[in-house]
């Protein structure tokens, strides 16, 4: 048994409890939540600052990891997209040991989930031996070529196969965004998903990716004719993007979109009422690393959303931090609360990806893990905040 307490302890789906204390097994399932004055204090470890929940990263490509520092910054999307499709003849050793090493980052950073993007079976094996529980998402596209459906499914079908649900783990296919998935394969993701699945998707990333749904107009154009992909026979569907994502999608699924940098408070409405089991993720340094701008969260808020922090990848962030994802949307956008950013970075991150039996809030029976911030009790996230890992 355990004893850890902090200035304030945050249960996240409960009050917040100040100078609390969360038991523990030694395999860290909590046992119970006190308050300190209801303990010899020789038996607890006390720490200056906040407990809250191990986080939950919603949105990451770690088989990317070995491009750190490869992509520029500030591009916008289509450069960036262009710059990874390019980057290949790398060795697989370089590449297995920049997964491990992100995983290992991922962990010393207190996060205990990861909702994993996977195009490859690259990093199969690591996520068996982490310490972390995986949802990967093996991620289909065939760039709206009805010619490479077939293909192009079977091709990715291999390397869902090839992911293990051991330790926990769980997967499932995905699109990959709706400006490369045709409707073909749309239907053959859905089909081969059950209902319980969670299905990521990334979503209006740029202003380029509404442009071409709306009037096909927009640097799409360009990007599809750069990799000799024919477009004639794509016809503009009137609307925003997200709009032929929901047509396709699953409305029982859990389905997460991914950054919405450019979603606006009627494609959240659209997207909420069209199903009850829809959930956000937002990337705010990839989303400034590469287009310099950030999703309005106020938006979000109005309408209730339940938001999810991801890191997406290191080819597009200087580091796989949930802490430093939500430092970045306190400094740029201060109006919200601490309380509502750890519940994006934790519960609803679990509830998202199907693991809040075990994650998301310090309740008993689960092993949420515990992590540190050094803050005070004025709760307000700076450059210099902290996560130490508990357990």
């Amino acid at each position: 048994m355990k004893k850890f307490s902090a200035d304030i302890v945050f249960p996240v789906s409960a009050a917040p409890v100040r100078e609390g204390v969360v038991i523990t097994d030694d395999q860290g399932k909590i046992i119970q939540i006190d308050r300190r004055d209801q303990h010899d204090l020789a038996t607890v470890d006390v720490r200056r600052g906040v407990i809250v929940p191990g986080f939950v990263n919603t949105h990451c490509h770690l088989e990317l990891s070995h491009m750190k520092g490869k992509a520029d910054t500030g591009t916008g999307l289509l450069p960036f997209l262009k710059t990874v499709v390019n980057f290949r003849d790398i060795p697989m050793e370089e590449i297995l040991d920049a997964i491990e090493r992100a995983d290992r980052e991922m962990y010393e950073a207190g996060i205990v989930a990861v909702g994993d993007i996977s195009n490859k079976p690259d990093t199969a094996a690591q996520k068996n031996r982490s310490k972390i529980r995986y949802y990967t998402f093996v991620e289909m596209f065939d760039f709206l070529q009805d010619s490479w459906t077939e293909k192009s499914f079977n091709d990715y079908q291999a390397v869902y196969e090839s992911q293990s649900t051991a330790q926990g783990n769980r997967k499932s296919v995905v699109p990959h965004a709706p400006y490369t998935v045709t409707e073909g394969l749309f239907r053959r993701i859905r089909a081969l998903n059950d209902d319980e699945a969670t299905v990521s998707i990334h979503n209006q990333e740029t202003p380029h990716e509404d442009a071409f749904f709306l009037n096909k107009t927009g640097d799409f154009l360009e990007f599809y004719k750069t990799f000799g992909f024919p477009i004639e026979h794509f016809q503009p569907t009137g609307s925003t993007s997200i709009h032929y994502a929901l047509a396709h999608l699953n409305p029982r699924n859990r389905n997460l979109f991914v950054h919405n940098t450019m979603t606006t408070p009627p494609d959240i409405q659209a997207a909420q009422a069209w199903s009850d089991r829809v959930y956000w993720a937002t990337c705010a340094n990839a989303n400034l690393y590469i287009e310099n701008r950030l999703p309005l969260y106020q938006h979000f808020i109005d309408n209730k959303a339940r938001m999810t922090i991801g890191t997406d990848s290191l080819t597009s962030n200087w580091q796989l931090s949930v802490l430093e994802e939500i430092k970045t949307i306190a400094r740029y956008q201060s109006y919200v609360p601490f309380e509502t950013l750890l519940r994006w970075a934790t519960l609803n991150g679990a509830e998202a990806l199907g693991f809040e039996a075990d994650f998301g809030s310090i309740e008993v029976g689960k092993t949420p893990g515990l992590n540190l911030l050094n803050l005070d009790t004025g709760l307000q996230l700076k450059a210099d905040t902290q996560v130490q890992r508990l357990i």
